[in-house]
């Protein structure tokens, strides 16, 4: 099975090709928000270097939110776009269960904090169960960083744009069991989108192209949201 699978839920551009679970193109771009004039020839150029044609693809994955308010619309209207030319299904991703994969199998609660801006972060708490799933232990949440729950008794690893970012107040009761992913780690990899797309096509937990829009979580990008995707 091939997937194509994207990420425009922060200020990068991300796009992968998997077969299987298998990784064949895996690029992430810093374009600073612009989206619309990235993501498509990103896919294909991954297309291109693959030799692979959107006809070929079996699965379409992308991220769906929290995230940029105008990433997630690009993304959502180029998915919506692709499941209704190809007739392919689509799965959709949580951006900050996509970005807990860059910590790996890690033995430690992941914390992934994404710079919601505004002075705020989206974060999601996140642990591997002893079958090798990953479990999401919270709801997403928006919060300002200094609301965010850093004195803990179990080992956290918080990773992320927004962890980096705010690196000090999380640090700043000095708990030696809270520890921040690198900077190298803090955006979303396509290939982790596709391969948590993939374990959603095995549940059958696909989407609707003509119902289902981002996931937003301040009232003020859910009105704009109503505005633009249920007209």
């Amino acid at each position: 099975m091939l997937t194509l699978a994207f990420d425009t839920s922060s200020q990068t551009v991300a796009v992968a090709i998997l077969r299987e679970n298998a990784i064949l193109y895996d690029t992430i771009i810093n374009i600073d928000l612009n989206h619309s004039e990235v993501l498509l020839p990103v896919i294909n150029q991954a297309c291109l270097q693959t030799g692979i044609k959107i006809a070929d693809v079996d699965l379409f994955a992308c991220t769906i939110g929290p995230g940029s308010f105008t990433g997630l619309r690009m993304g959502a209207g180029t998915l919506k776009g692709l499941m209704l030319a190809t007739g392919k299904p689509a799965a959709g991703v949580s951006s900050l269960a996509a970005l807990a994969l860059n910590a790996g199998k890690s033995s430690k609660i992941i914390c992934s904090v994404m710079d919601a801006g505004r002075g705020q972060v989206y974060l999601a708490r996140f642990a591997y169960k002893e079958n090798g799933d990953l479990a999401q232990l919270c709801e997403d949440k928006v919060l300002n960083p200094a609301d965010m729950e850093h004195d803990s008794d179990e080992d956290v690893i918080f990773i992320g744009d927004g962890a980096v970012k705010y690196a000090d107040i999380i640090t700043s009761t000095n708990n030696k069991k809270i520890s921040i992913a690198s900077a190298l780690q803090q955006y979303i990899r396509a290939s982790s989108v596709g391969i948590l797309g993939i374990e959603k096509y095995k549940r059958n937990e696909l989407l609707d192209a003509r119902t289902f829009v981002p996931i937003y979580l301040r009232s003020a990008d859910a009105v704009m949201k109503k505005s633009l995707f249920q007209q």
